[in-house]
């Protein structure tokens, strides 16, 4: 099943929920977290058998997808709504995902018709599918809630198969840091990633994996269903140490990065300029255009591509690699 087909079907299943008083977007949250549950659980199976990542309840009872699984009615409800609960207390990467996660589906049926229907029949698994199933799936949600709405989904995504040629035009190694600024779910940070495994995987020492896998890559995220996403993304290909690599609801506009970094892969939102709306006396919307100040700019202006073409000129490392700087800016400004 390709990811066009996956989209499909969860819309398909949208569409069933949003007669629950369930907007599209909250839809996506739902799947964000079941989806996680069910890919924890795949990963401790053959021919993964990785430990569980989903830890019990402050009093020891287990939670996860087979919990899910045995339960019906009431009792599935409030155990999902536990499971959310207990989840987001958690610290790290597994507590960012489920931040303030809530449950939204109040029809029990059909909480349990997207359980066994939907994700748990997947053939052969959502862990072992060759796309990127949550970027997937996201996406498809995001094109046909913009069809459906005058204003848009307000999501842009690059496609995988463009992201892999920039990852091997850029050739990233082990010594490298990478950053995404706007790295939506991840798709940037997680080919990077596999293209460092792949190219000098065997060659690695026990010390050097752990650097990659710890500290290769970084990333900011503005809207934060999409940040959740792209950790979760992480998280589930065991990326990352004990705290996110995302930061998520993070303006990188607004503030310089937190450090600097010897690479830049990103496709930022361009296409609009940053604004401001207000309430003014009449109790009237204005809209007020968004200048960026920052001393660390060459220039001041509404323009968000070339604010973003800035920011990512004060991300870079001076000559952190020498004789590919250059060529890092031109294919960020040029996208």
């Amino acid at each position: 099943m390709n990811s066009s087909q996956i989209g499909t079907r969860v819309w398909n299943m949208a569409t069933v929920l949003k007669s629950d008083g369930l907007s599209y977007m909250e839809y996506v949250g739902q799947i964000t977290y079941l989806l996680f549950l069910k890919m924890a659980h795949e990963l401790t199976q053959s021919p993964y058998n990785r430990p569980n990542i989903i830890p019990p309840d402050e009093d020891g009872k287990p939670l996860g997808w087979p919990e899910l699984l045995k339960r019906d009615g009431a009792e599935l409800s409030q155990h999902y709504s536990h499971t959310l609960e207990e989840l987001g207390k958690r610290k790290g990467m597994l507590g960012a995902i489920f931040l303030n996660a809530k449950s939204a589906i109040k029809d029990p049926a059909k909480l349990r018709r997207l359980i066994v229907d939907l994700i748990d029949r997947q053939e052969g698994g959502w862990v072992s599918m060759d796309v990127d199933v949550k970027g997937a799936i996201y996406e498809e949600l995001l094109n046909r809630t913009a069809a459906e709405s005058p204003s848009g989904a307000g999501q842009y995504f690059t496609p995988r198969e463009l992201i892999r040629a920039i990852v091997d035009v850029m050739q990233p190694t082990p010594k490298d840091s990478i950053c995404d600024p706007a790295a939506g779910t991840g798709g940037f940070l997680l080919i990077a990633y596999d293209y460092v495994v792949k190219q000098y995987g065997a060659a690695m020492d026990r010390d050097v994996k752990k650097q990659v896998q710890e500290r290769l890559i970084s990333g900011m995220e503005l809207v934060p269903d999409t940040g959740r996403l792209c950790v979760m993304n992480l998280y589930l290909h065991t990326i990352g140490g004990d705290e996110s690599s995302v930061l998520v609801g993070h303006d990188s506009l607004a503030q310089p990065a937190p450090t600097t970094y010897s690479m830049v892969l990103t496709n930022p939102p361009f296409g609009k300029k940053g604004s401001i709306i207000t309430v003014d006396e009449e109790g009237e919307l204005e809209r007020e255009r968004q200048v960026v100040n920052r001393s660390d700019f060459w220039r001041e202006t509404t323009n968000k591509q070339l604010n973003f073409v800035q920011h990512v000129n004060t991300m870079l490392k001076v000559w952190g690699a020498p004789g590919r700087m250059d060529t890092r800016i031109v294919e960020c400004s040029m996208k």
